[in-house]
């Protein structure tokens, strides 16, 4: 698997995220004295996982070189667009986790902070991955040469063993499942 690939795969684990986080929003809109010990759990998953697991493969190995070496088309994709987007996102974690806090504290109004970014970023990402898995990577290997994809190919294999060997992966796609069990339709 190239590092296109398994890029685009780590996408469908971060979409079932974006599931489970939908659900559990909507039970939450539903259910006034719902717990939400769980949301923690999601934020985390989106911040070590979708973040610094896939994002930081897609920041360190990826999008640094399409602004280096693609062009300014590239760099305009990359930066105002990619890199904002991520940012955005990462507003929302915290925004959501602020309102989990104030919920916590009592204020019955945070529901709509919790429900508010959890939606808001799920509608970020998804079209997020979509402009990923259709123009951003595929635009990214139809014009780097056979060195450079063989380069960014070996690096995404070592930071996928230090991950593995941390476990990474398999931490946090359990946690995935175990969301997913509590949080169906």
């Amino acid at each position: 698997m190239n590092a296109i690939e398994l890029m685009t795969y780590e996408h469908t684990f971060i979409r079932r995220m974006l599931t489970v986080m939908r659900n559990f929003s909507y039970q939450l809109m539903k259910d006034p004295g719902m717990d939400v010990s769980d949301a923690p759990k999601m934020i985390e998953f989106v911040r070590q996982y979708a973040d610094k697991h896939h994002h930081g493969k897609e920041e360190d190995l990826l999008f640094n070189r399409m602004v280096d070496h693609l062009g300014s088309a590239a760099e305009k994709l990359v930066k105002h667009g990619m890199l904002v987007e991520h940012d955005l996102g990462r507003l929302h974690m915290k925004l959501m986790e602020e309102g989990i806090e104030a919920f916590k504290a009592g204020d019955d109004t945070a529901r709509l902070d919790i429900i508010g970014n959890a939606i808001a970023y799920t509608q970020l990402l998804d079209r997020h991955i979509s402009k990923e898995d259709d123009m951003v990577y595929p635009f990214s290997w139809r014009h780097f040469d056979e060195k450079m994809i063989h380069l960014i190919n070996e690096e995404t294999k070592a930071f996928e063993v230090k991950a593995s060997e941390a476990g990474i992966q398999e931490h946090y796609l359990t946690l995935l499942e175990d969301m997913e069990a509590k949080y169906h339709k």
